[in-house]
């Protein structure tokens, strides 16, 4: 009897927890118990008890009607903090998320590539620590840290099948992370971005989010459920043959998406940065506009095999995504042009976290833990 009379004060504190952190308007104590059918008298008691934990606070006052202005209540965003790291091929992005998927430090740090460092587990253990210290991040606060990479997990074990950006093939996950003194969660670049896409959006239920940086990957998301495939494969949209026999690609194929939409074939094929390049499109230059061009046609493909196999929308996301917005329009069309049944690409959209996302999405694994089992 005493263990389900617990069982029940939790999930009421829960659902309380829950209620403001998912609101956006106004919310006093009055309106709590009145949209969760619960007392007054429970209602104080649990907000005494989040208060008291430094979860909920007061967030001002609610404009007078004539009577005693009621509080508002909303809960405190940076109690806990989430690390979240990508791994790329010469750099790491190191974000710090409150329970908001607020970004409250940021840092990037180049690397030799993974193959040639000596001890890249120390190398990421190091970095981390001197990120917490650097921002002052209070680590009794700590959540854990997420790691992203763009890589293949072996389901069912801590190991590496196939990172080809990293170079890497067959590899312990525990000769990156157990020198780090936190808890440590590791997935798919791809997957980390869909899955804070989702988070940020209320609108879509199913959803298939493309990943657009050095690498080309991404995740498919059923009624905000990850769908991983069998064997974790799922949402590997980089590897898909958009010109059979075309470009050579990382991963041994040729004419992979990831070969002619990652944001490498760029640094690759002109040697210059991502900023030159587009600065070079708006002047009109003859070389970048034609490799542009092919670019986003490449890409319209890929997208267009995507609607045709999941009929879901499709979110474009990752570092080279954030200079898209002017060229929507003209993707769009390019993507509609191949479409047997619809007219416009209208479920086409552009990612609502044009920054970090995906260091954001792993480090959102220990936020959405923490809430959910609060």
């Amino acid at each position: 009897m005493e263990a389900t009379i617990t069982q029940r004060r939790r999930q009421t504190r829960s659902s309380i927890y829950h209620y403001l952190y998912h609101t956006a308007e106004f919310c006093s104590k009055q309106s709590l118990a009145h949209d969760l059918s619960l007392s007054l008298p429970t209602v104080y008691q649990n907000l005494t008890e989040l208060m008291e934990a430094g979860l909920v606070c007061y967030s001002g006052e609610q404009r007078s009607t004539g009577g005693r202005k009621a509080m508002g209540l909303s809960i405190v965003a940076d109690a806990r903090v989430a690390i979240g790291m990508s791994i790329t091929e010469n750099r790491l992005r190191l974000v710090a998320s409150d329970l908001r998927l607020h970004e409250i430090a940021y840092r990037k740090v180049y690397h030799e590539p993974v193959m040639e460092h000596k001890n890249f587990g120390a190398f990421l253990a190091q970095a981390i620590e001197s990120f917490l210290d650097d921002y002052h991040i209070d680590r009794e606060r700590l959540l854990g840290v997420g790691i992203s990479m763009p890589a293949v997990f072996n389901p069912g074990s801590d190991r590496i099948t196939l990172a080809p950006t990293l170079h890497l093939k067959d590899t312990s996950l525990q000769s990156l992370t157990r020198l780090i003194p936190y808890p440590v969660y590791v997935e798919n670049d791809g997957t980390s971005g869909g899955y804070a896409e989702w988070f940020m959006r209320a609108d879509l239920q199913n959803m298939a989010y493309l990943s657009l940086e050095n690498g080309v990957g991404g995740a498919v998301l059923v009624s905000g459920q990850l769908y991983a495939g069998d064997n974790r494969r799922s949402g590997e949209f980089g590897h898909m043959c958009v010109e059979p026999g075309g470009l050579p690609c990382k991963c041994g194929k040729r004419g992979c998406l990831e070969a002619y939409c990652s944001a490498r074939r760029i640094s690759d094929d002109l040697g210059i940065t991502l900023k030159d390049f587009f600065a070079g499109v708006d002047g009109h230059v003859p070389e970048y506009e034609a490799l542009w061009h092919d670019l986003l046609r490449h890409l319209a493909i890929g997208i267009n095999n995507i609607r045709m196999a999941l009929d879901c929308d499709v979110v474009l996301g990752g570092f080279l995504a954030q200079s898209l917005p002017p060229y929507l329009p003209l993707l769009r069309q390019y993507v509609a042009a191949g479409n047997t049944f619809e007219d416009s690409a209208d479920y086409l959209h552009l990612s609502t976290l044009p920054r970090h996302t995906v260091p954001l999405g792993v480090a959102l694994h220990f936020v959405k833990n923490f809430i959910d089992h609060l």
